[in-house]
């Protein structure tokens, strides 16, 4: 069984799993969960971690330099078990190290750590990536953290997205779980969005450029999360339609594109990190109401 460590605050309770280093459960000192709980009647995941991909491969498969490898959707680490370097009352450090096993179908050396954090109100959730490879190690990186849908004592209340940058970004939708080279209408207005069900009847929206670094998921006049991101240029919202809960998404990568290369390096969005070096992506929630 997954070891879980939980982690406090003044305001805050978090639980995080060696398996996926994935959390378990947000929740307020009163008591109130805000993360989804994994029913699955719905969806399994929580919050999980994408590495060495973001989204799917075309058949299911990678290349490096023209060799192909088999990498199911969202990479292997969401689904591997971790282990824990280091845990204070507020803060623990789960570690996934290269192996024969992930040298089989992802051929580099690394560490991933991802280090989830309390302070107050807030969570911090940051992966570091190190290259222990001789050559440079194309990847992408992503959060998929689920939040409920309405937030507590948001119930009855509509729920928005408001980007702090007021942008209007173009929307990607996905073929085959693969992305399209099509451009469509922003489906925000000045930054702003009325969450509704019939939105992701299409899967994910996916925002991968001009989203911005942060970003309000809210009920009108009740409780709200807000969003703030480092290193993770591209956004993805998504539901499974009708279930109880939002993925507020922050990647650096996505999803190869539908009738695009295999090659790793030819990801949309993906980061090359050059031999011996690290890489962090953070994002964080203040949790309010």
């Amino acid at each position: 069984m997954p070891d879980i460590v939980r982690i406090t605050s003044d305001e805050l309770v978090a639980e995080i799993s060696s398996l996926g280093s994935e959390m378990q459960s947000l929740q307020t000192t009163d008591g109130r969960d805000w993360l989804w709980n994994g029913d699955a009647a719905f969806w399994t995941g929580r919050s999980p971690i994408l590495f060495p991909i973001v989204g799917k491969a075309p058949g299911n498969h990678i290349a490096v330099d023209g060799v192909p490898y088999e990498m199911g959707q969202h990479g292997f680490a969401r689904r591997a078990e971790w282990v824990l370097a280091d845990a204070s009352t507020s803060t623990c450090r789960f570690e996934l190290e290269s192996s024969q096993d992930t040298l089989k179908t992802y051929p580099f050396a690394f560490l991933l750590s991802l280090t989830h954090s309390l302070e107050g109100h807030s969570l911090t959730v940051t992966a570091e990536v190190e290259n222990r490879d001789s050559r440079p190690m194309p990847f992408g990186l992503g959060y998929h953290p689920a939040f409920l849908w309405p937030l507590p004592g948001g119930e009855g209340k509509p729920h928005t997205i408001t980007l702090d940058n007021g942008a209007e970004p173009l929307l990607t939708r996905l073929e085959d779980g693969l992305v399209t080279r099509d451009k469509l209408p922003s489906p925000f207005s000045k930054g702003h969005l009325t969450l509704s069900h019939d939105l992701f009847e299409a899967d994910a929206m996916i925002f991968a450029e001009g989203a911005g670094k942060g970003l309000t998921y809210a009920a009108e006049g009740g409780p709200s999360l807000k969003f703030a991101f480092d290193n993770l240029p591209n956004l993805a919202l998504w539901q499974k339609v009708g279930a109880p809960f939002l993925c507020v998404e922050p990647w650096h990568g996505t999803a190869a594109e539908a009738g695009g290369s295999a090659e790793m390096a030819k990801r949309p969005y993906t980061t090359i990190l050059p031999a011996g070096e690290k890489v962090r992506f953070t994002f964080s929630v203040l949790v309010t109401g």
